[in-house]
């Protein structure tokens, strides 16, 4: 069984990252500085929510973009 991500933050992380004018590769390295060892066809996986994103790696792009959790949902409808 495969899990499938039931909310589409993807494009709110591709979003904030843009804002804080950073490319994956600076995302990625900054992730790497924090302790998380990240590929960057892994993270492009969370932007493009093809992957669950682990709740270390949502703090850590919590801190590197500067943003509140709620940035990474705005917008979306949860339905369970």
């Amino acid at each position: 069984m495969k899990l499938r991500p039931d909310m589409d933050i993807g494009k709110n992380i591709q979003l904030l990252r843009q804002k804080a004018e950073l490319t994956q590769d600076q995302t990625i390295a900054h992730m790497h500085l924090m302790g998380l060892n990240i590929s960057k066809s892994t993270y492009a996986k969370l932007e493009t929510n093809r992957m669950n994103i682990r709740v270390s790696e949502l703090v850590a792009l919590k801190i590197i973009f500067d943003a509140e959790f709620n940035d990474f949902f705005i917008g979306l409808d949860y339905q369970p």
